[in-house]
């Protein structure tokens, strides 16, 4: 293992006795919002729009570069463990569409990707077709794609993507969270997955690791912890730093990360996540925080050879540069998930409708849905 990696023993068991609270009882009627949380969803959506795409140089040169290589390789690791080829595949909060060149190497069949942020579906939109050459390895892609603008947390996707549903994999990666500010979204979130994945489709997902938020604001002088790249603050109505199981969502903090994120988040007790998702029908396959899951994928020649080409740690020959310390407290904030949902696979392709999908894609193509819909 690279200097400065240890195994977290910490981290590496998530298995919190499954809630006796039974969350919203009379299922899905009340996906009600509040003003104020549509306030926060769109301050989320403005900060991600207004992150204009870099050059490479510019990427290179970032205090977070490693980090974010390591990102992409736990996210490549997923994809090539889960994703199959001619799979049809739901990319949840898809942002700039950075993913899309793993899906392509996966060789799926058809992508779909929504956003919140109309900056970024339009950054997505450009990529897809390879006009972005500042930051695009390659001109084209394999599979059609179509692109949605639209709050995934909020819209009911299983009327939007009617003609496109069945997936067989679903993706939200470092995202999630942002759908715990109110029961009502962490519902509608499980519920859009679960409804519109195919019997045995699978959900891939990474998201920050609550244990280890709660164990570092706890051993923490005041209310913010951090270090060179990051800082985290909770609001002073969590001066004692105790957080009631009865009240799971909607528990808010500040997050910095230098060259990435700066904007609210919220704490997802993982627990209540696994319990809610069992209600939609999605069963757990595994949840690892990021140290673990390095630790064990790291031991396996395919994926080493990927940490090597991202660069990540290096390139194990002239390159000895990997991720600083600082970088590798971040990565111990985040952890991979995979559930399942119930039931037998269908035989047939998931997916016969994938002419809605076009290989190069318009202004015009981009679907706008309100939260309504």
């Amino acid at each position: 293992m690279k200097r400065g990696y240890q195994e977290s023993s910490s981290s590496s068991s998530y298995g919190p006795p499954q809630s006796k609270f039974k969350y919203n009882p009379e299922g899905d009627a009340p996906f009600l919002e509040d003003e104020t949380t549509k306030i926060f969803a769109r301050k989320v959506a403005d900060h991600y729009s207004a992150r204009t795409n870099q050059t490479l140089e510019e990427r290179e040169a970032s205090p977070i570069i490693h980090l974010k290589k390591l990102n992409n390789w736990i996210k490549s690791v997923l994809i090539q463990l889960y994703a199959k080829r001619g799979d049809a595949v739901l990319d949840l909060a898809c942002g700039k569409g950075g993913d899309l060149i793993k899906w392509d190497k996966a060789k799926i069949g058809y992508y779909v990707g929504i956003d919140i942020a109309d900056g970024s579906i339009e950054d997505c939109r450009t990529r897809y077709n390879g006009d972005a050459d500042h930051h695009q390895r390659r001109k084209k892609f394999s599979f059609p794609a179509r692109l949605v603008c639209g709050d995934c947390f909020e819209a009911q996707l299983d009327k939007v993507l009617a003609e496109d549903a069945p997936f067989d994999i679903c993706s939200c990666q470092f995202a999630m969270h942002y759908s715990w500010s109110t029961e009502a979204r962490a519902r509608r979130a499980l519920a859009n997955v679960s409804a519109l994945l195919r019997p045995g489709g699978i959900f891939i997902g990474t998201m920050p690791d609550a244990n280890v938020i709660v164990k570092k604001l706890r051993e923490a002088e005041g209310l913010q912890f951090g270090n060179s790249v990051y800082w985290i603050r909770f609001d002073e109505e969590f001066d004692k730093k105790k957080f009631k199981s009865s009240s799971p969502f909607g528990i808010k903090y500040k997050f910095h990360l230098e060259d990435a994120v700066d904007c609210p988040e919220w704490i997802v007790p993982f627990h209540i996540f696994k319990a809610l998702a069992e209600e939609y029908g999605l069963e757990l396959v595994f949840v690892k925080n990021s140290h673990v899951f390095v630790d064990e994928y790291l031991k396996k020649p395919d994926f080493v050879e990927l940490m090597r080409r991202l660069g990540a740690l290096g390139d194990g020959k002239e390159d000895l540069s990997t991720l600083s310390p600082d970088e590798w407290e971040v990565a111990y904030l985040y952890l991979s998930f995979v559930l399942r949902k119930r039931g037998k696979p269908d035989q047939a392709p998931a997916n016969g409708k994938r002419d809605k999908g076009k290989m190069n894609l318009s202004k015009e193509d981009i679907v706008y849905v309100n939260e309504e819909a």
